[in-house]
């Protein structure tokens, strides 16, 4: 079904769209979309909702199971404390991504803003994974527990960018940071450090490119064509020291 979002209020379009989801809906496309925010949030169906136009912020936060495709850019806070479910996003997106993200997957083919991937995390077979296709800003992977984000550097409108930011890994104590290209390591935060894939990781890695390259028509091969390597946190509590001892 379609609806058409020009000039709608959000809490007016996001009650449709959860009305046609319960009433079984399996595609929903929304048109002349301007800043509408929450859509898809706490959407806990398999149901594949088409934006076109630039939704508001908080798209898909809370999302369990739906798959959201944006066909333009997505603004802030995009899958907040997602639990499953796909953000698949053609243009760039904002701040903070994938806050507290506990499963699913976000793909950005360009470039995003600061603090993404903060806080995110994972519990036995609940795995985040956050792609982006360009540059980053500050901060990226901060307060990371868990998960996996990728950092691509190849699609970005502003060539001259730096493919990531500063304060790079800040208080990051679990999951997995790879990049393609390498990073700049004067801009990573002393709580990671950067080392060589094992084959394990390429194997995981492979397969989460494969499917990114699929949602944006890319080559696989382009993407793989440099060597990645990964970051990951030096300790699992990094600030363990700033903290008074258990009495025994």
């Amino acid at each position: 079904m379609q609806i058409d979002a020009s000039g709608m209020y959000y809490k007016d379009l996001n009650a449709m769209i959860r009305a046609a989801v319960s009433e079984g809906a399996e595609r929903i496309e929304l048109l002349n979309v301007n800043g509408q925010y929450y859509i898809g949030d706490g959407v806990n169906r398999p149901v594949t909702i088409t934006v076109n136009g630039v939704p508001g912020n908080d798209l898909a936060a809370f999302m369990n199971g739906a798959t959201v495709i944006v066909n333009d850019n997505g603004q802030d806070n995009i899958g907040n404390t997602m639990n499953a479910g796909k953000v698949v996003v053609h243009g760039h997106a904002g701040d903070v991504l994938g806050y507290g993200m506990r499963g699913g997957k976000l793909h950005i083919k360009k470039d995003v803003g600061y603090r993404v991937g903060i806080h995110m995390k994972s519990y036995l077979e609940n795995m985040p994974i956050l792609i982006v296709g360009g540059s980053a800003g500050d901060f990226f992977g901060e307060y990371m527990a868990g998960g996996i984000l990728v950092l691509l550097g190849m699609f970005s409108d502003n060539p001259d960018r730096p493919k990531h930011g500063y304060s790079f890994g800040t208080g990051m104590h679990g999951g997995t940071i790879y990049v393609r290209g390498g990073v700049d390591e004067a801009k990573l935060s002393r709580e990671v450090g950067v080392f060589e894939l094992t084959p394990t990781d390429e194997i995981a890695l492979h397969a989460h490119l494969e499917e990114f390259c699929s949602d944006f028509g890319v080559e696989l091969q382009e993407v793989l064509s440099e060597k990645f390597v990964k970051v990951v946190p030096k300790s699992k509590r990094p600030y363990g020291n700033m903290y008074c001892p258990m009495p025994r």
